[in-house]
């Protein structure tokens, strides 16, 4: 397999884009992300998306953008793996040029969900949970989240406050991401004051939707000259039930842990070696389970990562740097793209205010549904 590096990325702000159609948001992030490679064209196009046939009533996306951007004759599909969509199209796509299958590919996560009503919306995300036995007995996608949350508050022995600085870091930082959603710093007394959704997940520990789309370029690494160069060092992926309550433990993510240790054998490194960490906080309580699966922190300590501030831009741990899903926002099949992109701009050190010192690994980990499917990422700057 041949080395792969990051030729270009592309993003769009995210946010209630009601001007612009699906086709216009993902062109945007495609077209910024070629010019920011320097090319016209690619070999092939993958596109990450989730809930586009049942919101957008639109499908075949790969023909659909390649279309719409002018890759007429070359190789062009979608990629669902529900919010995992967009890391699961970067997997799919690296492992064509890898392989010498082909020689460039264009990653596109795009996803566009403020169309359609709230109850429509939720009932597209649901999708993401097992048919038969989650959403049939009527418990919603927020509604599982609360449930693993309330248990793991009740086995270790922490509150709801606690949960707080996942939140105050992810809208501290997304202060300095023209691209985010959520331009608005938090307090601890906000974030327990904010509306209840499900018990004990608050309206703040909840990312909010949103329209956006994310692209990358990616070639053979021997083709970029541009320095720094960003190097693609590891991808796994790994799965658990789709149900959570037909894990032996709801509280461990078994998918983020199996995806990250094969991702650091792959790149030849520890947890320790990770100078920033993109995480999936879709809720709070899933960025305490990340920490702890990806070998950041002990069972049932993850929170305490946050309560010390070793998740901020100057911690141990800088976690969702740009904003994360809690403020950046989550357009669901657009997230693992936007999630890579903010590494390459941590490693090329475009970060601005929360540009973290030294950076020279970075990890992705997007998660489809409650931890049903979890891919992991590892990027360096090969100077």
């Amino acid at each position: 397999m041949r080395k792969v590096a990051i030729l270009g990325i592309g993003q769009t702000k995210i946010g209630e884009h009601w001007e612009k159609s699906l086709r216009e948001i993902g062109g945007d992030a495609a077209f910024a992300a070629m010019q920011d490679a320097g090319i016209e064209k690619v070999d092939s196009l993958f596109v990450g998306n989730m809930i586009a046939p049942i919101v957008s009533g639109q499908n075949q996306l790969g023909a659909f953008f390649a279309d719409w951007i002018g890759l007429w004759k070359q190789e062009a599909v979608k990629i669902e793996a529900a919010c995992g969509s967009g890391a699961a199209a970067f997997r799919a796509a690296l492992m064509a040029v890898a392989s010498g299958d082909v020689e460039s590919a264009l990653v596109l996560g795009v996803e566009k969900m403020t169309d359609k009503a709230g109850r429509d919306v939720t009932a597209a995300l649901a999708t993401a949970a097992d048919a038969d036995y989650e959403v049939d007995q009527g418990i919603s996608f927020v509604g599982i989240n609360a449930l693993v949350m309330r248990r793991y508050m009740h086995e270790f022995g922490w509150k709801h406050e606690d949960f707080a600085p996942f939140s105050i870091n992810s809208h501290a930082n997304a202060m300095h991401n023209p691209y985010a959603r959520l331009h608005e710093k938090i307090s601890v007394e906000k974030f327990e004051k904010s509306s209840m959704i499900s018990t004990p997940i608050n309206l703040l520990d909840a990312s909010p939707i949103g329209d956006g789309a994310a692209a990358i370029v990616i070639v053979p690494a021997e083709k970029v000259a541009r320095k720094p160069r960003i190097v693609v060092a590891a991808s796994a992926a790994a799965t658990d039930t789709i149900a959570v309550h037909s894990r032996k433990d709801p509280m461990f993510l078994q998918a983020a842990y199996q995806s990250s240790r094969r991702a650091y054998e792959m790149a030849g490194i520890t947890p320790a070696n990770i100078d920033v960490f993109e995480l999936h906080d879709a809720f709070s309580i899933m960025a305490a389970l990340s920490l702890e699966a990806s070998g950041f922190a002990e069972r049932g300590q993850g929170v305490r990562l946050a309560l010390d501030n070793e998740i901020s831009i100057q911690g141990r741990v800088p976690v969702c740097t740009r904003g994360g899903l809690k403020a950046r926002g989550h357009p669901v099949g657009a997230t693992g793209v936007y999630q890579l992109v903010e590494v390459v701009q941590q490693l090329r050190g475009e970060c601005g205010k929360t540009q973290v010192d030294g950076v020279k690994i970075g990890m992705a980990q997007n998660i489809g549904g409650s931890g049903a499917t979890i891919l992991t990422h590892i990027l360096i700057n090969d100077v």
